[in-house]
């Protein structure tokens, strides 16, 4: 498939800036895969879609400060890196810019000293393994130097850096945060469980493989980067349990999604396991687990929206963008979502 079928025209204003004062009162543009038909909601209202047996899945990942600002040890030069994945106790995949300053060997010092960083080696996807050295605990270091990786299409200085977490977040880990998840509030999640909704819980690391842009025409081409997911045995237990008796099953967001087709079985039933994950879903993929998908609106020729496409297919997917736009949506991290049932 040709990348340009997934491109549509977004007007900059559209591009939420910072998030709504109440998380759950974002608006929900809600699709039916079936026949196309879309209904405008408020997102407290997505509590009337579930019923009694259905099971939501949520993706606990938590974003650390990822978002390090420092110099070359020798030139003085600036850097930053962006955490991505940690591969081994001190040993983390980052993405470096500017990379021409990040050569073998090379020295970063952050801090002014209280973290110190040398490259290993260069990862495929043109970032770097880097090992860093320090003195007491990396996380609470971390804490006090780093910044959240906000996304560079939000200008607006972020004043509560709890916003850009979900309210359930409890595993750090991610470069950025699962979005679809922002929207819920845990008062919203109580009301959806009185329906006799399961509510479980997949991590999967937010870094590189959901947000690296496609560079090819053809999208099959694509390589996923690969990312950090665990799905435990609670949680596969309670998604089995759903799928044996017929009811459905809701993924909040791509992350989720493809955390849950990653493990799932041809039958659609799924593994407890950790591990990492490159699957790319775009159309043409058919889909084994996941019933229903709560996700918000995507960047023009991204994987997310790809993914999407796949759901619920191409010319609906771009016909609901193309309606979101004419009714002024607000879209990306901090904009609107979508539930496609």
């Amino acid at each position: 498939m040709d990348i340009r079928e997934f491109y549509y025209e977004l007007p900059s204003e559209l591009i939420a800036q910072e998030p709504l004062k109440e998380r759950d009162k974002s608006r929900l543009l809600v699709l039916k895969r079936e026949t196309g038909e879309m209904e405008h909601k408020i997102f407290y209202e997505i509590v009337d879609y579930f019923e009694k047996g259905d099971c939501l899945v949520l993706n606990n990942s938590k974003v650390i400060p990822a978002r390090l600002i420092g110099e070359r040890e020798d030139t003085k030069g600036a850097i930053e890196f962006v955490l991505l994945n940690r591969v081994k106790e001190n040993i983390w995949e980052v993405l470096v810019k500017p990379g021409r300053r990040a050569k073998l060997g090379s020295v970063f010092v952050f801090g002014k000293g209280l973290l110190k960083a040398k490259v290993l080696e260069y990862t495929e996807a043109g970032g770097r393994f880097v090992e860093f050295s320090y003195e007491g605990i990396f996380e609470e270091i971390l804490d006090k130097l780093g910044e959240m990786p906000i996304p560079p299409y939000i200008k607006k200085k972020l004043e509560d850096k709890d916003r850009y977490q979900t309210v359930y977040a409890t595993c750090p880990g991610s470069a950025a945060a699962p979005t679809a998840g922002l929207h819920f509030t845990n008062e919203l999640l109580e009301k959806i469980r009185g329906k006799g909704v399961k509510i479980v819980y997949i991590t999967l690391h937010v870094g590189l493989g959901t947000f690296r842009p496609v560079k090819v025409k053809e999208i099959e081409k694509h390589k996923m980067h690969a990312e950090y997911y665990e799905i435990p045995e609670e949680t596969a237990n309670i998604i089995n349990a759903t799928k044996e008796e017929g009811k459905r099953l809701f993924a909040v967001g791509t992350t989720t999604t493809r955390t849950l087709e990653t493990v799932s079985s041809p039958e659609g039933f799924v593994t407890a396991k950790k591990g990492f994950t490159d699957l790319f879903i775009y159309p043409g993929y058919k889909f084994k687990t996941v019933d229903a998908l709560i996700t918000n609106f995507h960047l023009p020729e991204s994987t997310l929206i790809m993914l999407v496409c796949a759901f619920a297919g191409r010319e609906k997917v771009m016909k609901a963008y193309e309606e979101a736009v004419k009714r002024r949506y607000r879209f990306f991290s901090f904009g609107d979502a979508m539930l496609i049932i």
